[in-house]
Parts: structure tokens; sequence; C-alpha cells
């Protein structure tokens, strides 16, 4: 886990703002990876929209790609 006090101070933009892009793709890649796996182990879509905090419509609409990807292979 992430230390608060291991980011950068908000005063210092450029060093906060980079860590924000960098969370941001790490929040991205580990829920897209999260939701492969709890899909493959058949989670439905409802059982991940409450584990994300959001409506299954808001879940699946965001992150389908991820089942797909799961179907073409």
């Amino acid at each position: 886990m992430i230390e608060p006090s291991a980011l950068p101070d908000p005063d210092q933009p450029e060093a906060a703002l980079a860590a924000v892009v960098a969370l941001r793709r790490l929040a991205n890649t580990l829920e897209r990876r999260a939701v492969k796996a709890a899909l493959n182990q058949g989670w439905s879509w409802a059982r991940i929209a409450q584990a994300l905090g959001v409506s299954k419509q808001a879940a699946h609409k965001r992150l389908s790609e991820v089942a797909e990807s799961i179907n073409s292979k």
C-alpha cells in the first residue's frame, strides 16, 4: 500500500501532479486485472459493481472490454 506520507507535497505541483497520473494508471491497471480475475472466477457484474461501489450499468459500461478480451480468447 502507498503511504500518504510518501506522496509529494501538493505545494510541489509538478511532482504532485505526476504522482496523480501515476496513481491513476496504477489504479486502472489494478481494476482491470481484478475485474478480469473476478469474471474468470464467475463473478456477476452486479457483484463486481458492488465491490467497486458503482452501479452494475456503470461497471459494465466502463469495463466491458475486459469481458470481451476474455471471450475473444
